[in-house]
């Protein structure tokens, strides 16, 4: 039985692999321009192996547990990762508006060290720029592909994200970095904790009423509450400015 259907489970997984591939592309581009592609790209191929061996544990033990209680543990886990992207996209949104979010600049790290041969600095930020980012993905693919019980649309969404935004970035690597990831980001916060919150009830033998109709109910609610504490928190900062 599916849970959820096929393209709903497909976009929120694009989406959510976006955020990550974003970061991934950022720092393996910006070290392979600082420090030269030979040890980057190695890097980079060294993260995705290990990478494929992750999802490929994942997703044999996976397939052994009931979906009732995975769908539990997973719906709990988004729920906790994508309240906090919900929080932050909220307080980002609301401070910056649609201005992107410049992550961690690779070029300050890798120009510590440099060394003769392999540039172990510059394989080093490219493998775990690619292993920590591409793990979130993982997890995200997986968890989605689980928790619908439909990996399918799940592993298209995750690597097309990927596919996309690697061709994004290598060609237009410059302007990456004004993504506006702040509202990336509160939309994926807000649709991670949607599923999450489905799914975890659901997984305690909780029925919903409008099966998976509540989806869009809870959609609509927790992203009406994100442009309400938008809204009150620039009122806030107004206030405050207009007092000092």
């Amino acid at each position: 039985m599916i849970s959820t259907g096929v393209l709903p489970v497909l976009i929120t997984t694009f989406l959510a692999s976006a955020v990550e591939a974003v970061e991934m592309v950022t720092i393996v581009v910006g070290v392979g321009a600082t420090r030269g592609w030979r040890s980057t790209l190695i890097g980079a191929i060294s993260g995705f192996g290990v990478l494929a061996v992750v999802v490929v544990v994942l997703g044999a033990a996976l397939s052994r547990i009931p979906i009732g209680p995975l769908r539990l543990v997973i719906g709990s886990l988004l729920l906790v990762f994508g309240l906090q992207w919900f929080r932050k996209g909220i307080v980002r949104v609301a401070a910056r508006g649609l201005q992107g979010m410049a992550g961690e600049d690779p070029r300050e790290s890798a120009e510590q060290w440099r060394g003769p041969g392999m540039d172990w600095t510059a394989w080093f930020l490219s493998f775990k720029g690619v292993v920590l980012e591409g793990l979130e993905v993982a997890i995200i693919v997986v968890s989605f592909g689980a928790g619908a019980n439909n990996y399918a649309p799940a592993i298209v969404g995750g690597a097309a994200a990927l596919v996309i935004f690697l061709g994004v970035g290598f060609s237009i690597h410059r302007s990456l970095r004004r993504i506006p990831r702040s509202f990336l980001q509160l939309i994926v916060g807000t649709l991670l904790t949607t599923f999450g919150t489905f799914w975890s009830v659901e997984g305690l033998g909780v029925t919903w009423p409008a099966s998976d109709g509540t989806v869009v109910v809870l959609l609509i609610i927790y992203a009406a509450t994100a442009f309400g504490y938008i809204n009150l928190q620039r009122r806030r900062t107004a206030g405050l400015t207009a007092a000092a």
